[in-house]
């Protein structure tokens, strides 16, 4: 549960129909399926491996599969800047996560007369985001401080089944209003021209490292905590089709909402065709929608959905976070308390450099993470598992796993596939992500 819920997360329920509502929706679901079954699952399942394998942190975990002092080397370097993209990512993750927040209170404050408050939790200015930025952050720092089953597993197990709950209920209400069938087209009937598009390819990539969580040594963080007699390949079928399912609902919910809104009178696209406020999709058009719908449902439905956001938010970033602090715990002699407080003040730093530069560094440190460095981690974590990882160690890994038969067609298939597919395919996303 704790692996679906970082898995679960922003990615899936801003990322997501954010990226579909841009690249062509139906063409852009197409593309992301596809990569969800051909690098997701085989890559998700390789970093969930390297980590119980190496039972320790992403940069140890990775070198451990080495044999050779160079290759040891260079897989520490890989799980180091594993761990720097982790903690680069949880920046603009903590801004938008704080907008959530705020927009939950939001109608609260309207509700209560206090319309003044409740237009600066909605504003996007700079004073709410560094305060909510903050609030987020000590969020995070509450339930990774109470360790990984106290704090991490209980708190996914709480929050994971009341997120899908709302989703699901956000779904049904949304598909019933006038103008969701038209979004409902654009979402479910590809348009295949646009399927081989730089665009729509490196954006599918990117959203499924960033949705799944791989690249950034969190799988491999919650790999270290699991038994070696657990089934791998059920766990990560598990997580990859939780994560597919909350994605698919949020697009489900948030596209067939935006041309509910544009019934309603809201303008959600410029006259050239290009979406407005791409990054800022569900803060700007579902509050327009909920407002549209007028009495205590106004607030209702926006409380309700944003603190299904909230949620989104914190079993994600608890994942994230704990990948920095793992690491200081082993290598300092610092308690978990502290070392925690310690990732809290660095994140909290860094968001603030970002709140206080947001239209130069907001966007950057996106591009920069999920598009460019996950791909790229991505990649020689497919290139350890395929080529450096000894194949006879390897299949005495997958072998001790309990119900295993390591001489069974997905596991003689699977190392082979990393080896060679999984590799072949991320270069030529990521030439074309280059060539852009």
């Amino acid at each position: 549960m704790a692996a679906a819920g970082s898995a679960v997360g922003v990615g899936n329920i801003w990322g997501f129909p954010t990226q579909a509502a841009t690249h062509g929706g139906g063409a852009f679901l197409l593309v992301y399926l596809f990569l969800i079954l051909l690098l997701g699952y085989p890559m998700l399942l390789a970093e969930l491996m390297i980590g119980r394998h190496g039972q320790t942190n992403p940069a140890d975990a990775m070198a451990k599969v080495a044999s050779s002092p160079m290759a040891k080397k260079i897989g520490k370097s890989i799980g180091f800047i594993s761990i720097i993209t982790a903690t680069l990512i949880c920046t603009f993750y903590s801004i938008l996560s704080g907008w959530f927040v705020s927009f939950a209170l939001a109608p609260v404050a309207q509700v209560s007369g206090q319309s003044d408050i409740a237009s600066w939790l909605m504003d996007f200015s700079l004073a709410r985001n560094l305060v909510f930025t903050l609030i987020f952050i000590a969020m995070v720092i509450l339930v990774i401080r109470q360790g990984v089953q106290q704090g991490i597993e209980r708190w996914s197990k709480r929050l994971m089944p009341m997120l899908l709950l709302i989703l699901v209920a956000g779904v049904g209400y949304i598909l019933t209003q006038p103008g969701a069938m038209q979004g409902l087209e654009v979402l479910l009937i590809p348009d295949f021209s646009r399927i081989f598009e730089a665009d729509v390819l490196v954006g599918a990539l990117g959203q499924t490292f960033f949705s799944l969580t791989i690249g950034t040594g969190a799988m491999m963080v919650y790999g270290a905590y699991l038994s070696q007699k657990e089934d791998l390949g059920k766990l990560t079928a598990y997580v990859t089709l939780t994560d597919t399912s909350v994605a698919f609902l949020a697009a489900l919910m948030v596209i067939p909402a935006m041309y509910v809104a544009q019934h309603n009178g809201v303008q959600i696209f410029a006259e050239d065709g290009s979406l407005l406020n791409s990054d800022t999709l569900v803060f700007t058009v579902l509050p327009e929608l909920f407002k549209t719908l007028g009495g205590v449902s106004q607030y209702l439905l926006a409380i309700i959905f944003f603190m299904l956001m909230t949620i989104a938010g914190l079993t994600s970033a608890i994942s994230i976070v704990e990948v920095p602090t793992s690491y200081i715990v082993e290598k300092t002699n610092l308690s978990r308390d502290k070392a925690t407080l310690l990732v809290g003040a660095v994140i909290a730093i860094l968001s603030m450099v970002v709140v206080f530069n947001f239209s130069a560094l907001f966007g950057f440190m996106i591009t920069m993470t999920t598009e460019r460095a996950q791909p790229l981690i991505a990649l020689g974590i497919a290139v350890f598992t395929g080529w450096v990882w000894n194949r006879n160690k390897l299949i005495s890994t997958i072998a001790a796993q309990e119900g295993v038969k390591a001489d069974s067609w997905f596991w003689k298939l699977w190392p082979v596939y990393v080896k060679f597919v999984c590799p072949l395919l991320i270069i030529v996303i990521i030439m074309q992500l280059f060539s852009q």
